[in-house]
């Protein structure tokens, strides 16, 4: 019998452009679905994962997603074909503590869609996914918010695990999607001053429209001075790392209040030096955020139903599978872009 084709844009190699080509068509197991992707967002970890020699040739990548349930497996009861979705790009076992705790992210055994061979990802125009993590869209809400509600939902976890009080002030640093996102769900959480910095005229006008109160250019401006003037106070209690490249941290401890707290969301899949005295010295707290909880997915939709957020600002640019390569190669370099998303 002849296999069903689909296309999907695959990776080759460090330093190759993706591959737009005909894969598999997948099926699903007993407790998943395929979705037909609506629309899949570009991550910033997707762009590291390909400078990255340890990552697999044939893989695809994505793994911000909307869709259509097209098909179900033989026990996924609650679903059925035709319902609008999104989903927690997911795959954890449920049996161990971090699955106990709600954790669903830190599962030692997950595996995140998009980022391994046994769990391809969204650049694709079908799609596998555990039905226990899939997150029904309400009417109201469009596929392209739909794909935008992952890293919507990264940027809430990031905002939640810092605990900041209402009327707290916050530095944001870096504009890109995360940290636009944190912006957003800073001012939704009650934040009366948020201040972000990012080098990038075009993100620093995002981070205005997604809930910035100040930006900062930190090339031309001195960080903690241009913070001070925005906000009446010394230095930021509340600092979140939204960029992930070496040094960030270093200069996020700098630039803390005493006992301050720090919350790095930053990806950074290399070394990194930190000056653990600086840190003593303030008895600062630092927050390492991983992805989100389930929890973090139905707040986001439940915000955008009823438009206590606006997060349209974010998407920036829409391309075709076919226009995907030559963004994706442009997106390894300085951009004004926020969140691109591809319609397979």
């Amino acid at each position: 019998m002849m296999e069903n084709l689909v296309r999907a844009a695959t990776f080759q190699g460090v330093g190759r452009k993706l591959t737009v080509e005909e894969v598999a068509d997948p099926t699903p197991a007993a407790d998943e679905v395929i979705l037909a992707i609506a629309y899949a967002g570009i991550c910033g970890s997707d762009l590291h994962m390909a400078k990255s020699e340890y990552t697999p040739h044939g893989l695809i990548f994505g793994h911000e997603f909307s869709g259509e349930i097209v098909s179900l497996g033989s026990r996924v009861k609650k679903y059925g074909a035709g319902q609008r979705v999104t989903a927690l790009p997911l795959t954890p076992c449920r049996q161990c503590d971090a699955c106990y705790k709600h954790l669903p992210a830190l599962c030692p055994s997950n595996l995140f869609l998009g980022c391994s061979l046994e769990a391809q990802g969204a650049y694709a125009q079908y799609l596998a996914v555990r039905a226990d993590m899939l997150q029904p869209l309400p009417q109201g809400i469009s596929y392209e918010e739909g794909a935008i509600v992952e890293p919507l939902a990264v940027g809430r976890h990031v905002v939640s695990l810092a605990n900041m009080p209402r009327g707290a002030s916050v530095l944001i640093l870096g504009a890109g999607p995360i940290g636009a996102a944190a912006a957003l769900f800073s001012r939704h959480a009650g934040a009366s001053h948020v201040v972000v910095s990012d080098p990038s005229a075009g993100r620093r006008a995002h981070a205005k429209l997604m809930g910035a109160t100040a930006v900062i250019d930190p090339c031309h401006q001195d960080v903690r001075a241009a913070y001070s003037a925005a906000t009446g106070e010394d230095s930021p209690r509340f600092i979140l790392e939204c960029v992930g490249i070496e040094g960030m941290l270093q200069q996020a401890v700098t630039l803390a209040a005493a006992r301050g707290k720090i919350v790095a969301a930053g990806v950074l899949f290399t070394d990194d030096r930190l000056s653990p005295i600086v840190a003593l010295g303030k008895e600062l707290t630092i927050q390492y955020s991983q992805a989100y909880q389930v929890g973090d997915f139905e707040a986001v939709i439940t915000a955008l139903a009823k438009r206590e957020i606006d997060a349209q600002p974010m998407h920036t640019a829409t391309v075709s599978l076919t226009q995907l390569p030559d963004m994706f190669e442009s997106l390894s370099q300085p951009s004004n872009q926020a969140k691109v998303l591809i319609r397979p």
